[in-house]
């Protein structure tokens, strides 16, 4: 069966790091070029902008290809990306209720990659920051706060994800 996320991923047997890594190949060169030509501050502007926006419609555009409510809408998602990415993070869950959904990633392999590189913030763009694109699919009535992650140096990624009332 087709998952929402399967346009994105291209080809489900390459794993979500791999593509990661991939993507990295192409994206580290060039914004190394955009840094050496404009100075970091300006091409990190530039990437910044660039890879949220296309997350933002990425997630968008996946969200409104699903059927039912904004909350569907994420969980659907959610699920899917769970599944693709959860085989490359050692999550704990803390609290699963109508109410709220508490996570704590404990190991991060995206986050050790993109340290490894040099990149990390390229590595939170790619990756940390498309939970709250994923969020947005919610409309509002899911909820995420973040205080800290691994890809920053924290030792966990701290998911708290609250739900509106039905």
């Amino acid at each position: 069966m087709a998952s929402v996320i399967d346009g994105y991923l291209v080809d489900p047997e390459v794993s979500l790091l791999d593509k990661t890594r991939m993507q990295a190949q192409v994206l580290v060169p060039v914004v190394r070029a955009l840094r050496a030509e404009l100075g970091k501050d300006k091409a990190d502007a530039i990437v910044t902008q660039a890879l949220r926006d296309w997350s933002k419609q990425l997630f968008a555009a996946i969200g409104d290809g699903i059927e039912g409510s904004p909350r569907r809408k994420w969980a659907a998602i959610q699920s899917v990306w769970g599944e693709v990415s959860g085989r490359e993070v050692d999550v704990e869950v803390l609290r699963q209720d109508k109410e709220a959904l508490d996570i704590d990633v404990t190991r991060c392999r995206f986050a050790e990659f993109f340290r490894e590189l040099g990149e990390p913030e390229l590595g939170a763009l790619l990756i940390c920051a498309a939970d709250f694109d994923i969020v947005a699919a919610g409309a509002g009535e899911v909820s995420l706060e973040r205080a800290q992650t691994i890809m920053q140096g924290a030792p966990s990624c701290t998911f708290r994800y609250k739900f509106a009332p039905r």
